[in-house]
């Protein structure tokens, strides 16, 4: 599929920040009317996400969908549902195996519509330590500063 028809509706800078990023995958999210109209409006919130394995199938924890305010009372969501993620049998396999290694999860990164379907990338991911991350803010800045004097230069 061309990526003209991708819609990202959040992404989790977050996980970017506090881990290390291993290995990516896309997977489709098992919504309800509601959630997929209040995921299509922007109204959800990966930060805190994480996902678990059970009973050979992937679930999506602590990601809130706020309720969609044009639905019905009786019909509308719980914001923080456990929500199934849709993956290949070998693809839930080959994570769930990854995730037995010490210190590896997986978190939510961004959610987008493709087509007129919401998808979830997904990350396989290593925590990071102080240290790693205060070595990345200065390297950042050390490029910045060498970015001004050869513009200064110029």
């Amino acid at each position: 599929m061309k990526n003209d028809n991708l819609r990202t509706i959040t992404t989790n800078r977050k996980a970017r920040h506090d881990y290390f990023i291993l290995d990516t995958h896309e997977a489709g999210i098992e919504l309800s009317g509601s959630e997929i109209k209040a995921v299509r409006n922007g109204n959800i919130n990966i930060k805190d996400g994480f996902v678990l394995f059970r009973g050979g199938e992937a679930f999506l924890h602590n990601v809130h969908i706020a309720p969609y305010t044009k639905a019905s009372g009786f019909t509308g969501h719980d914001p923080f549902r456990v929500r199934k993620l849709l993956l290949h049998r070998r693809e839930i396999d080959s994570i769930a195996g990854k995730i037995q290694r010490k210190g590896l999860t997986i978190v939510p990164l961004s959610v987008y519509i493709k087509g007129n379907r919401a998808k979830i990338q997904i990350a396989l991911v290593k925590g990071r330590k102080k240290f790693d991350k205060k070595q990345d803010i200065i390297s950042r800045e050390v490029e910045r500063e060498i970015e001004r004097e050869m513009k200064r230069r110029r």
